[in-house]
């Protein structure tokens, strides 16, 4: 778990005794690639922390289609955040991309530590301040900027990404077919 607790420490800092207790509550799990860590419909319990591979989070509309909302590269938090938090049914699927290692924990479990380690609940506090900044910078993303201005975005968020997940997956996070990605590419390839 020593990754793990360097990037937790990275967004907060946490005391050893924190450490302790947090690394008796997780258990190391591995998903094959296409396995999906939560599903649609089901009440989340569990919370992750990827600490290699790629996933992503997406939901079914349109009869089937699949639409891309976001990627999750190690290091990083992982679950259906809204579920967890509401008790409802999840609505967005989380599934491996590549093969992937993680840490996973009972959610009720790591939110009975936050009275006892107010480092902890601090360092949980700046995850979910984060998620809610990038869910937001996302949307404007989606309305305010063209197929090219998005495709680039995602070249700089996402450096090494494009070479490990099939096209299409990159298409639907931007909002495009495949077609009109390959003709993002070529336009980029043509302009450097």
């Amino acid at each position: 778990m020593k990754k793990v607790i360097e990037y937790i420490n990275s967004v907060s800092p946490i005391s050893n005794k924190t450490i302790t207790e947090l690394e008796a509550i997780f258990t190391f799990k591995k998903l094959k690639k296409d396995e999906i860590f939560i599903d649609n419909g089901i009440i989340a319990k569990k919370v992750g922390i990827l600490e290699s591979g790629i996933m992503r989070a997406f939901f079914i509309y349109n009869e089937g289609k699949e639409y891309n909302k976001h990627f999750y590269q190690a290091p990083c938090f992982i679950g259906g955040i809204s579920s967890l938090v509401s008790g409802q049914p999840n609505q967005i699927i989380q599934q491996a991309l590549t093969d992937c290692e993680l840490w996973e924990a009972d959610f009720s479990k790591l939110t009975q530590l936050y009275n006892k380690h107010p480092d902890l609940e601090r360092m949980i506090r700046i995850l979910f301040q984060r998620a809610f900044i990038q869910k937001e910078q996302r949307e404007l993303e989606i309305v305010l900027l063209n197929a090219d201005k998005r495709y680039h975005l995602f070249k700089t968020q996402f450096p090494t990404m494009e070479q490990l997940i099939p096209q299409y997956h990159i298409a639907s996070y931007l909002g495009i077919t495949p077609t009109q990605l390959s003709r993002v590419r070529r336009g980029v390839a043509k302009s450097n």
